[in-house]
C-alpha cells in the first residue's frame, strides 16, 4: 500500500515511508472493521522511525490527528447508537466536570510536580494552557484538539515543575472529551 504524503528532499529528515504506510494500513483495516487487534489509541503514540527522503514529518502528524478524531467521532456515533443521545450527553458531560475539577485547583498546584532528578514541565506554561481550558468548558471560548495535543511547555528539573507524564494523560483525556463534541 502506498499513500500520498509529501516527501523531504533525500538531504533532510523524515519518517520511515515504509513503517508509515504499514501503520497506516493497519489502522485503516481497523477502522473498516477488519482488523481487531489494533487500537485506536495506538495512533496518538505513534511513532515512526526517521530516514533521508521521508514522509513530511508535519503532515504524517496531521494526517494522525485527523485518523484520531475519526476513531472518536466513530466511537462517539456507536455510542450515541448503542446507549441513546441522552446516556451519551450525561457521560460526556460527567467526563467533562472531572476534567474541569482538576482546572479549578489554584496555579502551581494543579498537577503532581515532578520526581526528581526527571525532566517536567514548566508549571507556567502548563497553567496557561489550563486557564485557557477552562474558558473553553467554562465559557465556549474556541479552542481546538489540536490546540491541546500541539502545546508545548518548557522544561525544568524534578519537583520545580509539573510531572510530565501525569500532564500528558490528562491531556489526552481532555482531548478524547474535545474530539467528542460534535
Amino acid at each position: 500500500m502506498s499513500t500520498s504524503f509529501e516527501r523531504v528532499s533525500r538531504l533532510s529528515t523524515g519518517y520511515d515511508v515504509r513503517e508509515v504506510d504499514d501503520f497506516l494500513a493497519r489502522a485503516r483495516a481497523a477502522y473498516e472493521g477488519r482488523d481487531e487487534s489494533f487500537s485506536p489509541s495506538e495512533v496518538t503514540s505513534a511513532s515512526f522511525s526517521s530516514e533521508r527522503g521521508g514522509y513530511s514529518m508535519r503532515v504524517v502528524d496531521e494526517a494522525l490527528d485527523r485518523l484520531s478524531d475519526a476513531f472518536a467521532l466513530r466511537e462517539r456515533d456507536a455510542a450515541i447508537a448503542e446507549r441513546g443521545e441522552e446516556a451519551w450527553v450525561r457521560d460526556l458531560t460527567e467526563r467533562a466536570e472531572t476534567l474541569k475539577e482538576r482546572l479549578e485547583r489554584p496555579a502551581g498546584e494543579r498537577f503532581a510536580p515532578g520526581r526528581e532528578g526527571e525532566v517536567s514541565y514548566d508549571r507556567d506554561d502548563v497553567d496557561v494552557l489550563c486557564d485557557e481550558l477552562v474558558a473553553y468548558f467554562t465559557q465556549g471560548h474556541p479552542m481546538s484538539v489540536d490546540d491541546v495535543r500541539r502545546a508545548a511547555f518548557r522544561r525544568r528539573k524534578g519537583p520545580a515543575g509539573y510531572s510530565e507524564a501525569v500532564v500528558d494523560v490528562y491531556l489526552d483525556h481532555v482531548a478524547d472529551v474535545m474530539a467528542s463534541v460534535p
